[in-house]
């Protein structure tokens, strides 16, 4: 395959795939009877069924219905055991169901699970956030998505600026200011979006990544109150910066009086201080969401000493007590607090990542090894813990790249093969997240399985 050009190849293995997908959808319902029962159940309940209707965008005929999730391995109720490589889109990175994250939710209720005070862990958790990730300041949210909103509307309160910068191609939650592409160079809301009643391309201008000149430009025109930006891209396939990118972020930033906003939500597989603590990035203002808290609706906001000073005196401006539109009243609850200071002192260990990364060296070895062996011109991207194959022969710069590169039918043949292998990666494009849960017997399970996937794909089976 690697003699034809890349066009030929990929209609190919497309042709495979569509093959494949038949037949992998018709082994997934017959060992899912009782799964497909509760889909066909009739009556009043979830719009379509689910709890979230994004629930049936895996490449399934139905989502398998979960009846225990521990460590790695979810269980359905059909009795099918899965070794989880998503795991929640890295809301349980850590496993599902860390013990000293259980120990916390047993313990926090008799603190009153919401009071709208602290509770006796807030001095550790803030102690412990600020040695951590080295920002001084902290604030709770539900979710990263609450997270994000809230630090774009510091940024945009200290600065007196409205425009926000984004990359082509990132995805920062539900936030309506970021779900925007690039399109024939101007910045449009994303397709699909519902109920879009503003143009967020107003306040928001969206450029590549890694393109420095596109960076500059936009940044000259001294309106831009913060680039929020995820230190990695991993949305969209898995796009790493340039060598120098990020230096060159932080000078363009500071230059413009501008301030620098990293989304470590989905970079914390980087390492326990996250990608910006292994790199020395140095951030104004950043977000984390989902892992922090053992997989709990918890996330975290931190800001420098400097955004502390100018975020104090904008409120004593302000008159009275009124609602400032960030944070909710279950946001700081002790539930939160118990289990992200469970999280920080005994889950999130530098030996929870040392396991992380030597499981996904192995797989990441392996995954190469097999494309390779099947002359496949794939790539596998890493940071940390967290890899992504690519259906391109070099890594991705920006958005673009990994759009051309992408291809549904091939991703869902992937996936939906590896599932009724035992195997399950994230819905939404090739990830695959490596929990300091995962065995070398998982890990070595998981990489044959794609060697077997690929050699059918390829047509090499039994070869």
């Amino acid at each position: 395959m690697s003699a034809k050009g890349p066009e030929t190849a990929t209609a190919e293995l497309e042709a495979r795939a569509v093959a494949i997908l038949q037949t992998e959808r018709a082994l997934f319902e017959s060992r899912r009877p009782l799964a497909a029962a509760v889909h066909a159940a009739a009556g009043p309940g979830f719009f379509d069924g689910v709890p979230q209707h994004w629930m049936l965008d895996w490449p399934t005929p139905f989502p398998p219905v979960i009846e225990a999730a521990t460590g790695v391995t979810l269980t359905d109720i059909d009795g099918n055991r899965i070794t989880d490589l998503c795991l929640g889109d890295t809301g349980a990175m850590f496993g599902h169901g860390p013990e000293p994250v259980l120990r916390a939710l047993a313990g926090a209720g008799t603190r009153g699970l919401t009071t709208m005070l602290p509770s006796s862990d807030a001095p550790a958790v803030g102690r412990l956030l600020a040695e951590r990730f080295g920002l001084p300041r902290w604030q709770l949210a539900a979710t990263a998505s609450d997270a994000n909103r809230f630090a774009i509307r510091i940024a945009r309160a200290v600065t007196g600026r409205a425009r926000l910068l984004v990359f082509d191609g990132c995805y920062h939650g539900a936030v309506d200011d970021t779900l925007v592409d690039l399109v024939d160079g101007r910045t449009v809301s994303r397709r699909n979006l519902l109920g879009q009643v503003r143009d967020p391309g107003d306040l928001t201008v969206s450029i590549p990544f890694n393109d420095e000149d596109a960076l500059a430009a936009a940044l000259a025109k001294g309106d831009v109150a913060c680039v929020l930006a995820e230190p990695v891209m991993t949305n969209c396939g898995m796009i790493l910066p340039d060598p120098g990118f990020h230096a060159t972020l932080r000078r363009l930033t500071r230059e413009a009086g501008t301030l620098l906003l990293i989304d470590e939500t989905h970079t914390i597989s980087s390492g326990p201080g996250g990608y910006t603590r292994l790199h020395g990035l140095e951030p104004d203002l950043m977000v984390m969401g989902k892992p922090i808290g053992g997989g709990i609706p918890v996330s975290v906001w931190g800001m420098t000493e400097a955004v502390s000073d100018r975020l104090r005196a904008v409120r004593s401006r302000q008159s009275g007590h009124g609602h400032s539109g960030i944070g909710t009243t279950l946001s700081g609850s002790a539930i939160q607090l118990a289990c992200l200071r469970a999280c920080l002192e005994e889950v999130m260990t530098d030996e929870a990542y040392r396991l992380m990364n030597a499981r996904a060296d192995r797989i990441e070895a392996g995954f190469k090894a097999a494309i390779a062996e099947n002359g496949l011109g794939w790539t596998v991207s890493r940071v940390g813990a967290r890899l992504e194959i690519v259906f391109s022969p070099r890594p991705v710069r920006n958005a673009r790249e990994a759009r051309e590169a992408a291809s549904d039918t091939l991703e869902q043949a992937l996936h939906l093969s590896m599932l009724n292998l035992g195997y399950l990666l994230t819905p939404f494009h090739n990830m695959v997240l490596v929990s300091p849960a995962l065995s070398a017997g998982q890990a070595d399970g998981l990489v044959e399985a794609f060697g077997t996937v690929l050699a059918r794909m390829t047509g090499r089976e039994g070869a």
